[in-house]
């Protein structure tokens, strides 16, 4: 059992204070984003036997065990990480594995560098994520309905948006959606950005539901991300609830801390509310044009006290245990690989000690008794 010493990342989205008062640390003035537990190459874990990238190099199969290299292959299929959003995330979609896979081979097979701002596949993967709240946390997930689309528009009273009212309203569903946001992400810019200044005042002055919009505009004015914002389900999930994302659901997240675990991938097609690049063609390609409610996830119990997240992805699994002062010992013994964090409380894993935001790597098989009092968060894979 390796403890894990992590990369914080300092995007411009990031709290400065969210990530520092869990660790229990001296805010440093900076955006701190997102601290990520794993082996990605971007920034590994980092253990006393080196980055945990050359421990699972050095032996796949004795720190994944067999069946996960067998169905994942010689590396650590998911990637977790505290996120703490003090401004909107760029408003994104992730494509499938197929649809991944396209997308990776056809950008090799022109010759666009990796490192590219214009290339949308950093690899052949897809990204399906869970985000599981620790404070309250808002966000953007998957298409309203239509109708509500509309009404939503309509009362801003801006004459500009009334053709996609009339849109949203005469054509059926999967239609409507891919014209609209088709129309909004395609306007002429001058004539977009008046659009959202006013909307932005609109729902500045209105207030409840179009807050949220009003927040998005102040962060990204004149963006067409705006408006495209507005088709979707704004979400506000509290501690220990979670929403899951998976393959062509838009979705942003607004604020708030969280326990975020995905597929280890790179591949993110954005749609707006970022000064990066925006492939239209390639985004309305991978976007499932599909309204539906955003399904909050709140955890099955287990007779054990294990607490799961369900989703239908093999690549992570994530739960938590919420340990009572006097409750005794759990077993963790796992024959797959599993990074424990603790979010709250003292919590014992083996040797180790663990405060709120540390963690450690357990190797698959390894004998894994944890106790203590707090919360303890569980990612592993399905295999």
């Amino acid at each position: 059992m390796d403890r894990l010493d992590n990369t914080v990342r300092p995007y411009a989205w990031g709290s400065p204070t969210a990530i520092p008062k869990l660790l229990g640390v001296e805010p440093t003035g900076e955006p701190q984003a997102e601290m990520w537990m794993g082996a990605h190459p971007g920034a590994p874990s980092r253990t006393a036997r080196g980055t945990l990238v050359e421990v699972i190099d050095a032996a796949p199969e004795r720190e994944l065990g067999g069946k996960a290299v067998a169905r994942f292959g010689p590396r650590l299929p998911f990637l977790l990480k505290l996120l703490a959003a003090g401004a909107p995330l760029s408003l994104q979609v992730h494509p499938d594995l197929e649809q991944a896979k396209e997308g990776y081979a056809d950008e090799e097979r022109r010759d666009i560098p990796v490192d590219a701002p214009y290339r949308n596949y950093k690899d052949a993967n897809h990204k399906p994520e869970l985000i599981c709240a620790l404070t309250e946390f808002d966000g953007l997930c998957g298409f309203r309905d239509p109708a509500r689309a509309a009404d939503l528009l309509e009362g801003l009273g801006v004459d500009s948006l009334k053709p996609y009212v009339d849109v949203l309203r005469a054509h059926p569903e999967d239609a409507a959606l891919r014209e609209v946001l088709t129309a909004v992400l395609t306007a002429d810019p001058e004539e977009m950005a008046h659009t959202v200044a006013e909307a932005a005042a609109a729902c500045d002055r209105l207030g409840g539901d179009y807050a949220p919009y009003a927040g998005i505009a102040h962060h990204y004015p004149g963006d067409p991300g705006v408006i495209a914002a507005m088709l979707l389900n704004h979400v506000r999930l509290q501690p220990g609830e979670a929403l899951f994302l998976g393959a062509g659901i838009p979705h942003a997240y607004l604020s708030g801390l969280g326990v975020e675990i995905m597929a280890n991938s790179d591949n993110v097609l954005r749609c707006g509310l970022t000064p990066k690049h925006v492939d239209v063609p390639e985004l309305l390609r991978v976007v499932r044009f599909e309204a539906g409610d955003p399904g909050v996830l709140r955890p099955e119990a287990a007779p054990d006290g294990e607490e799961v997240y369900e989703t239908p992805i093999d690549e992570f699994r994530l739960s938590r245990y919420v340990l009572p002062e006097g409750g005794g010992t759990h077993d963790l013994t796992r024959a797959t690989p599993q990074i424990l964090l603790c979010t709250s409380g003292t919590v014992r894993a083996g040797e180790h000690e663990l405060a709120p935001g540390q963690s450690v790597f357990v190797p698959a098989g390894e004998k894994t008794e944890v106790s203590g009092t707090g919360t303890l968060f569980r990612a592993t894979v399905v295999a």
